[in-house]
């Protein structure tokens, strides 16, 4: 989280509203660890990463979503997901993320 922590503020600093994901588990492999966070402002800029690029576009998709007004919410990509391997996601296991608005 620390990385992307500059590019939140300054986001913050100009008035963009911000979202941000995490991963909050995996189920077999994944390519990046449990805490991995990404943020996404309203104008669909990103700073981190939450999959190694592999599902990140899917991911800002849902941030925005979250950004206009839908619920925070938990995301699964895995390989068994017919969506999931359509973006990217090889690497033969699971992520779950967490999207929520960053209310601070």
């Amino acid at each position: 989280m620390r990385e992307i922590l500059d590019d939140i503020e300054r986001w913050r600093a100009a008035g963009k509203r911000v979202a941000v994901a995490r991963v909050v588990d995996i189920d077999g492999s994944g390519p990046r660890e449990p805490g991995a966070a990404m943020a996404v402002n309203e104008d669909g800029e990103v700073a981190g990463s939450v999959s190694g690029g592999c599902v990140e576009g899917a991911v800002v998709t849902e941030a925005l979503q979250i950004l206009q007004g839908a619920e925070r919410r938990i995301v699964t990509f895995g390989y068994s997901d017919d969506e999931a391997f359509a973006v990217g996601l090889t690497c033969g296991g699971t992520v779950h993320l967490f999207i929520e608005p960053l209310d601070w």
